[in-house]
């Protein structure tokens, strides 16, 4: 058998266009996971979904434009089973990693980055396993460790950026550390790669299609990926958190006097059976075009009432409006951040949520919830 690592080279063009697919898909990944918190029902498993798919075509691409620019002196061909295997592994992961991280739990963060490290590196070697040609590879153990070290720092740093940075910078620089570090992930991979091949095999028959036909298919299929995903999701949600349109406190009702909080009840509904909350109980209000949800702390509850209804049933002082489709209890706000133009409260329950504050509501809101925080500090302090 005959060494055949000294003849590996790279199309530089090529290795570009991998870094390039790696960071659009990046980019919109990240734009739709930042959107998952404070989705509800079919929205949050689309933006889940949305964001794992685009997630992973980028990466799978990414790493098979990356073989595409490998130069040799002979044809590489691709069996289809394990390249196909090795998409289904990346599709999978990251959408549990994403996922989990948008719960904003730090163990489930790192668990979510271990978890689609751990994919990235699969997927990578899967996919070498269907280099089908006249020769067998041999990976260097020390470069081994290495990729899925770089594997999983790169997915931590992206899913940390995207969930948990208490000042997250611009988007696109997020997906420019994705998208280099996903690419560098690859290459280190790949530097300690040796392909072996038979002396008397050297000459193999040409593709019918060539290396850069085939990689700018896969780049421009990816990119459309993410195109749809783009055009179809984002705009509502962007709509959502940057509007300034927001009912203020003096334009809202005023809830009846003499009413206790744990006495105004709120019609509920789910699996069709009806019930009623207490106000105490919630944490948040969603209004989504025609229907209205109401978060517990654990799930999203169906409410027959318009938000406007119940803004007017829920006191103003401990119920305000984030944003014209929100409304938060001070009393699950864990801290109030920017976050961009505009801010999101951070809700301190068991299953962890973000709730859009409008860029007029911002500084307001923090004078509110630091006002309530003192008046409860108060009250406790004379009932000891």
């Amino acid at each position: 058998m005959t060494d055949f690592a000294g003849w590996f080279t790279y199309s530089p063009i090529l290795v570009l266009l991998s870094v390039v697919v790696a960071i659009q898909a990046g980019y919109v990944g990240i734009n739709l996971a930042l959107l998952i918190p404070t989705a509800f029902a079919n929205r949050r498993r689309l933006l889940i979904a949305g964001s794992a798919l685009t997630l992973a075509v980028g990466i799978w691409s990414m790493h098979f434009i990356g073989m595409l620019a490998v130069r040799t002196s002979i044809t590489i061909n691709y069996a289809v089973l394990p390249t196909l295997l090795s998409f289904l592994i990346c599709g999978l992961v990251t959408g549990v990693a994403v996922y989990l991280a948008s719960l904003r739990s730090h163990l489930l963060l790192v668990a979510a980055a271990v978890l689609m490290g751990l994919g990235i590196t699969t997927m990578h070697y899967v996919g070498m396993i269907a280099v089908h040609s006249v020769m067998h590879l041999t990976h260097d153990p020390a470069y081994a460790i290495a990729s899925i070290a770089i594997a999983i720092a790169a997915s931590g740093l992206t899913l940390w950026l995207a969930f948990s940075a208490d000042r997250r910078p611009p988007l696109f620089l997020c997906a420019l550390v994705f998208g280099c570090a996903v690419s560098g992930m690859h290459y280190t991979a790949m530097v300690g790669t040796t392909l072996h091949m038979a002396t008397a095999q050297a000459a193999t028959a040409k593709s019918l299609i060539s290396s850069d036909i085939l990689a700018t298919i896969v780049s421009v299929v990816a990119c459309s990926i993410s195109a749809v995903f783009m055009l179809a999701l984002v705009p509502a949600g962007a709509k959502d958190a940057s509007s300034d349109s927001v009912q203020t406190p003096s334009e809202t009702t005023s809830a009846p006097e003499g009413l206790a909080e744990a006495d105004l009840l709120l019609p509920m509904e789910k699996n069709g059976k009806r019930f009623h909350i207490a106000s105490d109980e919630i944490a948040s209000v969603h209004s989504n075009a025609h229907y209205t949800y109401i978060f517990n702390g654990r799930d999203d509850l169906f409410c027959p009432l318009s938000i406007t209804d119940i803004a007017a049933r829920l006191p103003e002082a401990m119920f305000p409006r984030t944003h014209r489709s929100y409304i938060v209890n001070l009393s699950f706000v864990a801290r109030i951040k920017k976050s961009g133009d505009a801010g999101v409260a951070e809700l301190d329950t068991p299953v962890r949520r973000t709730v859009p504050v409008s860029r007029s509501r911002l500084a307001a809101l923090r004078d509110e919830l630091a006002a309530f925080k003192a008046s409860a500090k108060g009250a406790a302090t004379l009932e000891g």
